[in-house]
């Protein structure tokens, strides 16, 4: 995947979806989910956008879509997604790397310029700070511990931001591992912390928005796409930001 439709992996498949339905809609946390899974996956952005073809080709002959009915979620998407990611590596078997898609772009103008980029993490340590009071604030267990975890966190991020001005080239790959490292340790104290009726509330919501698609699903998807229904929900729940770069756009 080429470093252009990785930052900008959200922004080309909502836009796209929203051409395909005619209308744009409201993305829902389940949408963001699938998007999330897709990208954890590494499927590109070139092949979602043929598995969502398939989709609403295989939609429109279906009795729902022949009777006018929109599609509504990226949900009804997901296997005809699968299946094209699949098709991409059968037909990529064999190809040499020099034949492989976006070879030889790797020297791609960068796409946030280290302004931008300093902004964002700016942003995301300012809501951590403040994510950090509101946690010191709440008298409920743990919440102390949490308040100092999201603090040290914030401290990191502000010196992964400040360590920018110290490099003349920027490395975003290497930058991207240490933001999502940062990010995965503050989800883990997060699950561990978090209050168990905030999670129970979470996780129904997500199971009623994920029932009609439970079916048409593999337990390896089901699994990927809970885990990140559901980080998603409880750092929102927290008012924490998300760190990578893909939701700088």
């Amino acid at each position: 995947m080429t470093v252009f439709n990785y930052f900008n992996y959200f922004t080309e498949i909502e836009e796209y979806f929203w051409r395909k339905r005619g209308a744009q809609i409201l993305v829902s946390p389940l949408d963001w989910a699938i998007l999330e899974s897709w990208q954890k996956a590494q499927i590109p952005v070139e092949v979602v956008l043929k598995g969502i073809d398939a989709a609403f080709e295989s939609y429109s002959r279906s009795r729902r879509g022949a009777g006018g009915r929109p599609l509504k979620s990226l949900a009804y998407c997901v296997d005809a997604v699968l299946d094209a990611a699949m098709a991409a590596q059968e037909a990529a078997a064999g190809r040499g790397p020099e034949s492989s898609p976006g070879a030889g772009r790797a020297a791609a103008t960068p796409p946030f310029s280290l302004e931008e980029l300093s902004a964002f993490m700016e942003r995301n340590a300012a809501r951590m700070r403040e994510a950090a009071n509101q946690a010191a604030r709440t008298q409920q267990p743990g919440c102390k511990a949490l308040s100092l975890r999201i603090a040290e966190a914030a401290t990191r991020l502000e010196e992964c931001r400040a360590g920018l001005a110290d490099h003349a080239r920027m490395d975003l790959e290497d930058l991207e591992r240490r933001l999502t490292v940062l990010e995965d340790g503050l989800y883990a104290v997060l699950q561990a912390s978090a209050d168990e009726a905030k999670v129970v509330e979470i996780r129904r919501e997500m199971d009623r928005q994920l029932a009609p698609y439970r079916r048409k699903m593999t337990a390896e998807q089901l699994a990927l796409l809970e885990q990140q229904y559901l980080r998603r929900r409880l750092m929102e729940a927290y008012g924490l930001p998300r760190l990578s770069l893909f939701y700088l756009t």
